[in-house]
């Protein structure tokens, strides 16, 4: 029998200061936001009420009904099998992001549309543009290798008035390219994103799903069931995080003044270590990682440019 599963709140207070999903869920409020959530919402042996994150059901519902309370986008959904987003954490990437900037800019975030943020595999959920332009009114590109994927973007933003203009999605022609390709001559972007998939192979990507199944369920011979989703561009890359990056950190010295900022999000610690190491030997001028609490979670994101601190200050001091 599955258990359903609460949010936990002494995990969720160690994000993001201004990350909107700090404590428990408020499930009423919710399904008041968003009644399409209450078959889902059930008592829990804690004496509260939750979920199952075992349910991709349940969890598409979940982010439905936050996106509508919190960011009042009226219709968002994806096509069965793409990537449902936890979408607290997906908020403090861009929360920490922010900082970054801030930190260049006299200690005030940025905002507006002038701010331009290239979002490297936007998916089909395009989550960070949604959630980066309601937050801070940027303006963002969306790219990725799959068109289906990018359709389903691009009807997102056509269903929201709220994300008018905002957001352009844009395909990647060559699979094997990641910023080439995007950017345009001349064009030029304030920073660019990156939540690179995590695994070297589709069965290392199934053996991650079938103990997550069994965290979730608390059955460890639960069938594998990918609650949140994912194609195989989502979710592996020939060769792993380490490879995507070096590709990724690569690209970005043929396009050193395309990004005042590149960031990518960072799995594994030896993908670190090694993305260090290829930054260094691309010769980049900054380099920060930046550490991230998401509950018993550790994630961080690797932060680099071309540029010296002061052509940094000057160009975001026109924003």
């Amino acid at each position: 029998m599955k258990k359903n599963t609460p949010s936990p709140p002494a995990d969720k207070d160690q994000l993001h200061p201004r990350n909107r999903h700090r404590g428990r869920y408020d499930f009423a409020q919710l399904v008041q936001a968003s009644p399409a959530l209450a078959p889902f919402v059930r008592p829990n042996e804690f004496g509260t009420t939750g979920i199952d994150f075992a349910d991709p059901a349940a969890v598409k519902a979940l982010n439905q009904a936050l996106l509508k309370q919190f960011y009042g986008v009226e219709s968002w959904d994806i096509p069965a099998g793409y990537l449902c987003p936890p979408i607290p954490g997906r908020a403090d990437y861009l929360h920490y992001v922010a900082d970054l900037l801030a930190e260049y800019s006299g200690g005030k975030i940025p905002t507006g549309r002038q701010v331009r943020v290239l979002d490297v595999g936007v998916g089909a959920n395009c989550i960070y543009p949604i959630l980066g332009h309601r937050e801070y009114g940027w303006r963002f590109v969306g790219a990725d290798t799959d068109a289906v994927a990018l359709n389903a973007a691009k009807q997102l933003v056509a269903a929201n008035p709220t994300l008018a203009g905002a957001i352009d999605c844009r395909l990647q022609p060559d699979p094997g390219h990641m910023l080439v390709g995007v950017m345009k001559s001349g064009e030029v972007f304030d920073v660019t994103i990156c939540n690179p998939p995590f695994h070297a192979s589709a069965a290392e990507a199934d053996a991650a799903t079938q103990r997550k199944t069994a965290n979730l369920s608390g059955n460890r011979r639960a069938a594998p069931n990918r609650n949140f989703g994912g194609q195989s561009n989502e979710l592996w890359y020939a060769g792993g995080e380490e490879a995507f990056l070096r590709q990724l950190i690569a690209e970005s010295k043929q396009l050193p003044r395309a990004s005042t900022w590149y960031t990518s999000l960072v799995s594994k610690k030896s993908s670190l270590i090694s993305a260090h190491y290829f930054l260094k030997q691309a010769e980049a001028l900054q380099v920060k990682t930046i550490e991230m609490a998401q509950g018993q979670k550790k994630s961080r994101f690797v932060a680099w440019s071309f540029l010296t601190e002061e052509e940094i200050t000057a160009r975001l001091a026109k924003k």
